[in-house]
C-alpha cells in the first residue's frame, strides 16, 4: 500500500498542471502543509525525489553529469544534484517532462537547501519564498524560537496569496496541520513498538514505510495509512511475527543509506543481523515526547496539551512549536548533543551494535559521525563505519562495503547463517 500512495503522489505532481493545480516545490522537511489554504494543490518535495533518483544509478548518474557539466560541484548535496540535473534534463523521473512549479517554499535548514531553490527559481523564472529554522535544541529558547518561526509563517501565507492571486481558506490549514501532527505522532509510536525483541519492522522497511508522511503527512490519507500500519505493527509484536526470522543481533543504523545499495541490509541478514531503525528514521517524520533521561513516549495531539486550534494563529503556533520541539534538532548542528541519542537508542532498541554511514552526500548528516563513533565505542558498543553517498553510485565501493560488514560481524563472533536458515 505504501508503494501505491508513493506511486500515486507523483503521478498526481506529474498532472497536476494539466488539471489546474498548484505545483509547489520545496524541502520536505519544512513546511509543507503551509499551502493549503490556498486550495488544490501538490507539493514536490526535493529530498525524496532526489532519493528515487539515487535509487536508479543509470539515470541518477545522467543527472549528475548535467549539473557538473554547468560548473556545479562535485560535492554538492547529492539530492540537490539529483533533483537540479532532472530538472536541467527537462527529465521527470516518473514519466514526462520535469513539473515547472507555480512557486518554491524552503525552510532552511543547511546551506545546500537555501541555495538549491533559488536555482530552482531562476531557472523556471518562478517567485521564491525562504524561511530560516531556529536553532532549538532541549527547548533552549523555545519561546522565543517559536515567536520567530511563527511571525515568518505569517508573511509567508500572505505572500503565497500575493502571488498567487488566491484567497487563503484558515479551515483548510487547520485540518492539514492536524493531519500533519496526528502523522508524525503515529510514526512515533510506531517507531517506538520496533523496540520490541523480535523487531517487528527493519530499515529496510522503514524507509518504505516512512516516505508517506515525508510526502503528504498533511493529508487525510497520510493519518489513515498510519493508523493501519500502527495497527499492523502491534498485531506482529503481539504475535512475535518478525521482520527477520532469524534475528540474533540488533544493529542500531545511521544517516540516510546510499540509494543504490539497499542490499546492504539484505547482506547483513545473511549473519542472523537486523538493522532495527536510526535517529535519522525515527525522527525525521516522528514526533516524541523527552523525559529528562531522553527516554522517549508518543508526542500527544495538541489538543491533548490545551492547544486550540480555533484560527490561522493558533495552527502556525502550534506548527512552529511542533517542529521545534523535535529532539534531534540540535543534534544536527553539535555532535556532542547527539552522543546521548546514539548511547541511548542502543539501549532502548536493545542493540548489540551500530552502523554509520560515512555520507558524502549531505553535509549536514555528516556532520560529527566520527565523533559519535568515538561515543559510542568508548560505551563498548561495536561499531561499523563505511564510505559512500546516499544519492551518487560512483562513490559507492559495494565490495569494501561487504568487507567492512564481513569485519564487523567477525568482530561480534558471529558468522553467517547457513543458506536454509538465512533464507
Amino acid at each position: 500500500k505504501a508503494k501505491d500512495i508513493r506511486m500515486a503522489h507523483y503521478q498526481e505532481v506529474g498532472t497536476a498542471r494539466d488539471k489546474g493545480k498548484l505545483i509547489v516545490t520545496g524541502g520536505t522537511d519544512g513546511f509543507i502543509a503551509l499551502p493549503s489554504g490556498l486550495g488544490d494543490y501538490v507539493f514536490l518535495g526535493g529530498e525524496p525525489y532526489g532519493a528515487a533518483v539515487g535509487n536508479d544509478p543509470s539515470f541518477s548518474i545522467e543527472c549528475h553529469n548535467a549539473v557538473e557539466s554547468r560548473g556545479f560541484a562535485r560535492d554538492l548535496c547529492a539530492y540537490l544534484r539529483s533533483y537540479w540535473g532532472s530538472m536541467f534534463l527537462d527529465k521527470y523521473y516518473f514519466g514526462g517532462r520535469f513539473p515547472r512549479p507555480d512557486f518554491c517554499l524552503q525552510m532552511h535548514v543547511c546551506d545546500s537547501q537555501a541555495k538549491w531553490y533559488q536555482q530552482v527559481s531562476e531557472f523556471f523564472n518562478v517567485p521564491y519564498f525562504g524561511i530560516e529554522m531556529p536553532v532549538v535544541f532541549q527547548n533552549r529558547g523555545l519561546d522565543d524560537g517559536v515567536e520567530y518561526l511563527a511571525a515568518q509563517l505569517h508573511e509567508a501565507i500572505e505572500w503565497m496569496c500575493k502571488i498567487t492571486s488566491r484567497s487563503y481558506d484558515d479551515e483548510k490549514l487547520i485540518e492539514a496541520v492536524r493531519n500533519e501532527c496526528l502523522t508524525q505522532s503515529l510514526w512515533g509510536e510506531i517507531a517506538l513498538l520496533n523496540q520490541n525483541i523480535p523487531a517487528p519492522l527493519d530499515q529496510k522497511s522503514l524507509f518504505s514505510l516512512y516516505v508517506i508522511g515525508i510526502l503528504i503527512r498533511h493529508k487525510k490519507e497520510s493519518v489513515e495509512f498510519y493508523k493501519q500500519l500502527k495497527d499492523e505493527v502491534k498485531d506482529r509484536v503481539a504475535n512475535e511475527i518478525a521482520a527477520l526470522a532469524t534475528e540474533r543481533c540488533r544493529i542500531l543504523d545511521d544517516c540516510m543509506p546510499p540509494w543504490s545499495f539497499l542490499e546492504i541490509y539484505r547482506y547483513l541478514e545473511k549473519f542472523g543481523a537486523v538493522t532495527v531503525g536510526s535517529l535519522y528514521t525515527f525522527s525525521l517524520l516522528g514526533a516524541f515526547e523527552e523525559a529528562k533521561d531522553l527516554t522517549w513516549s508518543r508526542k500527544k495531539m495538541p489538543e491533548e496539551e490545551g492547544k486550540s486550534l480555533k484560527n490561522r494563529d493558533d495552527a502556525l503556533r502550534v506548527l512552529a512549536r511542533w517542529y521545534l520541539e523535535r529532539p534531534i534538532n540540535g543534534s544536527l548542528t553539535l555532535a556532542g548533543d547527539k552522543n546521548p541519542y546514539m548511547l541511548k537508542a542502543v539501549k532502548d532498541w536493545h542493540c548489540n551494535g551500530a552502523m554509520i554511514h560515512l555520507n558524502r552526500g549531505c553535509k549536514l548528516f555528516a556532520s560529527g559521525l566520527m565523533e559519535n563513533r568515538v561515543a559510542l565505542e568508548e560505551a563498548g558498543i561495536p561499531v561499523m563505519t563505511y564510505e559512500g553517498n546516499m544519492g551518487d553510485e560512483r562513490e559507492v565501493d559495494k565490495t569494501k562495503i561487504y568487507n567492512n560488514i564481513d569485519a564487523f560481524m567477525d568482530r561480534m563472533g558471529m558468522n553467517k547463517l547457513s543458506e536454509d536458515k538465512a533464507s
